[in-house]
């Protein structure tokens, strides 16, 4: 007897979908089952959708793809429907056996009606059901937390947290490839030490995981017999953890199987094509994750590794002075970029800091930052002066950048810089900038300064660039402050309102940790007090962070505290008068006298102007306040390489020059002339505690 006539006889009819031609084929039989007249036909995959509930139809195609992947039947449950589509006619059984072409697949198999629903229920099956809905929700919100996760253990948690519609596993474990050897990623559910035997096997083990990772295909273990039939080398090992059903899923990224996936059941479980399906997106979702969490922390390692190398440590201890740094990465991404800090040691017995910023946030802004950074330590180690070794850096940098490709999209590249060397003998500061923000320092009092310095361009661009060295002292008791431009400008501020908010820090900052001012200057910009003090820009602009705080140890006898500033102005920087007037308002901030005040900064104007008017070298300003507040005394000096004395005029009511000793004569409490072994020096001097004085006689 024919296989149709047997099957005719239990009423059961034969199908075939071809996928590659896009048709159906029924049997008599079948074509019965499914609502049309009873005799052979074939129909396009859209006629034969009109037959089955559309949730079932569209059910089918996951139920065959998993089949085909496994190499397994595919069952499943259809509702046939009226020609109008609003009658379910009966139920349909599918048992197919998915033949897999190329990408394409045809499906043959069986169609058997089976009993109808109970009366009052809905004529549906659990396929289509509230099962159905919550698996669709479990896996929506299985795949969103997957995706969230950043790292390997994230990944694990997730996965160990996720209850499955009706079976959920007590136990898992996530095996990965090591060579030719298995071994556990992780696990859940288990004692400390249930792993060992499992860490690490050949891959030649008769062990289900495996064998999922020499095949590709997934095991299902319903019963505790199975396994000890299928494997029984290792069913000793597995038969002490007490469970009824396994699942061994592979774990596949663009057609690798990277691992697999072990779900352990306490009850048994019959991996019915609904749960298989449910089994096998998990174990794409999660193959995806590891995968991506892999990649994240392989950059995340180079990143911390290249940081490391390209950070170096601060080095011995200094005598009198104490180095703190920090360096903070933009984030996302390597976590390197073009800022960087160094401290080296020179032949003089002295020290330089150097901090600087290479333009771009790439691997190649890193790449050149680890070059210029090299580079700036041997001219250093060669002894040559600040000014020295920003001019070579400068010529080096626009040599290793100025042959680019047009075609590959890259361009020159520049970098600012501020070099300090450093003598911890006395503290002197002799600094070169290169197109850098300025550096700042904390007085023993809390007074914050921003040190006017001149400056050059940024390294790269001219290489002909030359950079004139400033000289400040660092009293005891000071802090010197020197950042890159992130930490200033980061939170939608400019130069000017992200130097007001560290200037805030550093002032408020009372305690003599060096460590916790850098860590609070760091919170000010990315931690959460950040979020208080966005600045006037729209946007919160992000940058690196470099940060570098030297401070000089305070002498414990000293009776009250010193505050003193230096600047040079050059002949061809006329317009950095105002910035000098400027800083003196800033070191006399809590003078009682507001009008002492004005009397020094129209002091110090004129002083400064004479020098670059009537001589032909820079102007020199120190400024020195010291003695108990309320009775502070300031003395100023503006020295000059000129050895022409000036002299007293009685300038008329229209002159505009002639009035700088008229000046000093009427409104400082002292004043002098100091010749010097070349040239000489013009000082006043005011105290705090002496009576006001009259501007009707100037």
């Amino acid at each position: 007897m024919r296989t149709e006539d047997v099957l005719a006889a239990i009423d059961t009819g034969l199908w075939q979908w071809d996928n590659a031609s896009g048709t159906v084929a029924f049997d008599a039989v079948a074509a019965r089952l499914v609502g049309l007249p009873a005799e052979e036909v074939t129909l396009t995959e859209s006629a034969a959708r009109a037959r089955f509930h559309p949730v079932d139809w569209n059910e089918i195609h996951g139920i065959v793809q998993l089949a085909v992947a496994e190499g397994t039947v595919a069952e499943a449950r259809l509702r046939i429907m009226s020609e109008d589509g609003r009658q379910v006619l009966r139920t349909v059984r599918s048992r197919s056996k998915p033949l897999d072409a190329d990408g394409d697949y045809q499906l043959i198999g069986t169609i058997q009606e089976v009993a109808e629903s109970p009366p009052g229920t809905a004529a549906r099956t659990p396929v289509t059901g509230d099962w159905r809905r919550s698996r669709e929700a479990f896996l929506l919100d299985a795949g969103r937390a997957l995706a969230e996760a950043r790292s390997t253990a994230e990944v694990l948690r997730v996965a160990a947290s996720l209850s499955m519609p009706g079976f959920s596993p007590d136990g898992l474990a996530v095996f990965g490839v090591a060579g030719d050897r298995l071994t556990t990623i992780g696990h859940h559910g288990h004692r400390p030490g249930d792993e060992d035997p499992f860490t690490d096997m050949p891959l030649e083990t008769d062990y289900p995981a495996a064998e999922v990772v020499r095949t590709g295909r997934a095991i299902y273990l319903p019963t505790p017999e199975d396994y000890r039939t299928r494997f029984p080398a290792t069913w000793p090992l597995a038969e002490g953890f007490g469970r009824r059903s396994w699942a061994f899923v592979p774990l596949i990224v663009a057609g690798r199987t990277m691992g697999a996936w072990m779900a352990g059941f306490a009850h048994p479980v019959a991996f019915t094509p609904d749960e298989r399906s449910v089994l096998t997106t998990v174990a794409r979702m999660l193959a995806q994750a590891l995968a991506r969490a892999g990649v994240e922390e392989s950059e995340r390692a180079l990143s911390e590794g290249l940081q490391r190398s390209m950070m170096p440590t601060l080095g011995p201890e200094i005598p009198g002075m104490t180095v703190a740094a920090r360096y903070v990465p933009t984030g996302g991404g390597l976590q390197v970029g073009g800022d960087w800090y160094d401290m080296i040691p020179l032949p003089s017995g002295r020290f330089a800091l150097v901090i600087g910023d290479v333009q771009g946030h790439d691997v190649r802004a890193a790449g050149l930052m680890g070059q210029l950074r090299i580079a700036l330590r041997a001219y250093a180690s060669e002894g040559h002066r600040p000014d020295a070794v920003l001019s070579r850096a400068s010529r080096f940098l626009h040599g290793i950048t100025d042959t680019y490709a047009p075609e590959d999209h890259s361009s020159p590249r520049f970098a600012t810089c501020l070099y300090l060397e450093v003598d911890p003998a006395d503290g002197t500061v002799e600094l070169a900038r290169a197109g850098h923000p300025e550096p700042a320092v904390r007085m023993s009092d809390g007074t914050v300064l921003v040190r006017t310095t001149a400056g050059g361009l940024p390294l790269g661009i001219d290489p002909d660039t030359d950079y004139p060295t400033s000289r400040l002292a660092l009293e005891p008791g000071e802090t010197l402050m020197v950042c890159t431009d992130g930490l200033i400008e980061t939170g939608g501020h400019d130069l000017e309102s992200g130097w007001t908010r560290l200037r805030t820090i550093m002032e408020n900052h009372r305690e003599l940790d060096l460590e916790k001012l850098a860590d609070d200057l760091v919170q000010a910009v990315h931690g959460p007090p950040s979020h208080h003090t966005t600045g006037p820009l729209s946007d919160r602009r992000e940058d690196d962070i470099a940060l570098l705080l030297l401070s000089r140890e305070a002498v414990a006898a000293v009776p009250s505290p010193v505050r003193s500033t230096a600047v040079t102005v050059a002949q061809a920087e006329p317009e950095r008068i105002a910035g000098t007037r400027r800083q003196l308002r800033e070191l006399l901030h809590d003078w009682a006298d507001e009008d002492q005040v004005d009397s020094a900064v129209l002091m110090v104007s004129e002083m400064v102007t004479n020098v670059l008017v009537h001589t032909d070298g820079d102007a020199l300003l120190t400024a020195r306040v010291s003695g108990p507040a309320g009775a502070r005394r300031l003395r100023v000096d503006v020295t000059d390489v000129s050895d022409e004395l000036p002299h007293k005029r009685r300038p008329g009511e229209m002159a505009s020059s002639g009035r700088g000793l008229l000046l000093m004569e009427m409104l400082a409490h002292a004043w002098g002339v100091d010749p010097r072994g070349e040239g000489k020096s013009i000082w006043f001097e005011l105290y705090e505690d002496a009576p006001p004085v009259s501007y009707e006689e100037v």
